[in-house]
């Protein structure tokens, strides 16, 4: 898959959620993680997240939103239950994003939302887990930008394989 991505949090104050989700960039690849104003403790945030994924990639811990910083081209986007938010299954990822999540019992802060260059939500009826929401946003990603074979017609048949990719000739730039 091109490109990378990272996610984070705002606000959050469940250690166990946190940790979660942690473990879940992890398992699916993340560059890195990131939290804005978080209020817990580190020691229970390892008791959900068994890959230790704080020894696998960067963890950076922000005191606000003005504070954040991201990599040049980094896409921001919001994971929100708003009207006005861009359903997740027709949203197209960008190739360089960080996903930020609102806090438990709570939502992105104003300035945050406003900081987004774009606001996804999950076509749910209410809002779900923090953990689960970010699991789902990284799974979407994979789907969308990983080189799978299309679902078979059949819900019962397997998908045909997948052909070798295939490189083409070496492409010499230069400066004219």
């Amino acid at each position: 898959m091109r490109g990378y991505f990272g996610i984070g949090v705002e606000r959050i104050s469940k250690s166990m959620n946190l940790g979660s989700l942690q473990r879940s960039a992890h398992a699916f690849g993340a560059s890195f993680f990131f939290t804005v104003a978080a209020n817990l403790k580190q020691r229970e945030v390892r008791l959900s997240d068994t890959s230790d994924a704080a020894e696998h990639l960067p963890i950076y811990h922000f005191p606000d939103s003005d504070s954040l910083t991201l990599p040049r081209n980094c896409r921001l986007v919001g994971i929100e239950l708003t009207d006005d938010a861009i359903d997740l299954p027709s949203f197209q990822h960008p190739v360089a994003a960080a996903y930020i999540l609102g806090p438990e019992r709570g939502s992105l802060s104003p300035e945050m939302q406003e900081r987004c260059d774009a606001v996804v939500k999950i076509p749910t009826q209410f809002c779900i887990n923090v953990g689960l929401a970010g699991a789902l946003v990284m799974y979407d990603r994979v789907r969308a930008l990983g080189r799978f074979p299309p679902r078979p017609a059949s819900s019962l048949a397997r998908p045909d394989p997948l052909e070798p990719h295939v490189h083409g000739p070496q492409k010499i730039r230069s400066k004219k």
